[in-house]
């Protein structure tokens, strides 16, 4: 079949590149360097997919963790009542998974006198699911102990600020004034408030706003420092079945409950961080790309040396009746077997990183500056796909132009060439 003999002289033009004059050597060299190009590029591309995706899967990960996929507020800056019938409204939607009451506010955490920091106090009937796999010391127990002090969970950057361990005890002063409270203090400001907490467990999530700022413990510890009723929450956190349709759910949460609340996904909230996720996801893979470009054009010189030293095989061919079309193919084939070597060897190089990195994280980064300790990564089969194929169809086109030069080649002319 024609095309077996096009496919067979394709990798017989590139194996017989053995180095027997000093132009094939050089050839040789250059077909190696075409492989090798578009080994890295498709490599380099899909390292950069999967860091990209992995960053995008962590930091998404930490911030659900804290804000589950959809916060349902208020306009006004009072507390939301009759939380628990809201709480199940928002439990029994479609597509809803969890719903959960939440009591927030700013409040001061005291270890002694040298060590003081604002915090934001939230007390929620449990921890997210998420949340137990951050903890580094102790536990997220708020239950109180036998002096009746309420378990507390702080942020590694706030222990460390306040220099606390589990166990320690710290006791946290709010100003928030209760509903119809007339006590004033000199300045007419309210008395503040004040509970003794024990440090109960330590989380660490390389958020540094989030590690130094949030502190965690029960719904009633946390209602009776920030004087809430028993029935008031300041929002409700809701984790949704289908986390990717968040925007759609907060429109029909908004759309059932009535004013003054009202639902926003965690993609506005914390637009700002997601913003920079998917500035990566944009531009890294393009950039990257340029790499598996540039390489596909190397296959360009590679191929046309290839025609130069092959003249007179291609005019032998020609007079024995291979048409310019069959040429064509043939050298079109070549740029295909570079490029699916080139591919394959990319690609495994690429999967290799990639699982090293999971299980060794050799990259580390500054947690200050990505919220993460080692560039995390994400495997995706749809990546490997895409890239092999888009690179191998470059390669493909790249090959066309020498093609077409060899498929020109008058055979006369071939044949007594020197």
């Amino acid at each position: 079949m024609p095309s077996r003999f096009e496919r067979f002289m394709a990798m017989r033009y590139l194996r017989s590149v053995r180095g027997q004059e000093e132009g094939s050597r050089f050839v040789r060299f250059i077909a190696w360097i075409a492989v090798a190009g578009v080994a890295l590029g498709t490599a380099a591309l899909l390292l950069a997919l999967s860091v990209v995706r992995g960053f995008g899967n962590e930091i998404e990960a930490k911030i659900t963790g804290f804000g589950a996929h959809v916060q349902v507020e208020t306009f006004r800056d009072a507390p939301i009542d009759q939380s628990s019938a809201i709480r199940d409204t928002l439990a029994s939607m479609d597509g809803v998974a969890d719903a959960a009451v939440v009591v927030q506010e700013f409040a001061l955490l005291r270890k002694s006198r040298e060590h003081i920091e604002g915090v934001a106090i939230r007390g929620t009937a449990a921890p997210p699911a998420w949340f137990l796999g951050q903890m580094t010391e102790g536990a997220f127990d708020t239950a109180p102990d036998s002096a009746g002090r309420a378990g507390l969970v702080v942020g590694k950057e706030l222990a460390d600020l306040l220099q606390v361990r589990p166990g320690d005890t710290v006791t946290s002063f709010s100003m928030r004034a209760a509903s119809g409270e007339t006590t004033p203090s000199m300045m007419g400001l309210p008395a503040p408030r004040a509970k003794t907490f024990r440090i109960a467990g330590v989380y660490e999530t390389s958020l540094a706003h989030f590690d130094a700022l949030y502190v965690f413990t029960s719904l009633g510890a946390a209602r009776a420092l920030l004087a809430y009723g028993p029935d008031q929450a300041t929002r409700f956190d809701v984790t949704l079945a289908a986390p990717g349709k968040a925007r759609e759910a907060a429109a029909r949460i908004e759309n059932r409950l009535e004013f003054p609340l009202m639902a926003r996904s965690i993609y506005d909230v914390y637009g700002g961080l997601f913003a920079w996720i998917n500035l990566q996801r944009s531009i890294i893979p393009v950039v990257i790309s340029i790499i598996v470009i540039v390489a596909a054009f190397n296959i360009v010189g590679t191929l046309l040396m290839t025609v130069l030293e092959k003249t007179r095989e291609i005019g032998v061919l020609k007079s024995m009746g291979a048409s310019m079309r069959s040429i064509r193919k043939q050298f079109v084939w070549s740029g295909l077997l570079i490029g699916a070597t080139g591919v394959a060897a990319g690609e495994g190089l690429a999967l290799i990183l990639v699982l090293l990195q999971d299980k060794y994280g050799l990259v580390s980064l500054p947690e200050e500056a990505y919220y993460l300790t080692t560039a995390p990564v994400a495997l995706h089969v749809f990546d490997f796909l895409i890239a092999g194929a888009l690179a191998i169809a470059l390669c493909a086109g790249a090959a066309y132009a020498p093609a077409r030069a060899a498929s020109r080649i008058e055979a006369i002319r071939a044949i007594r060439f020197r």
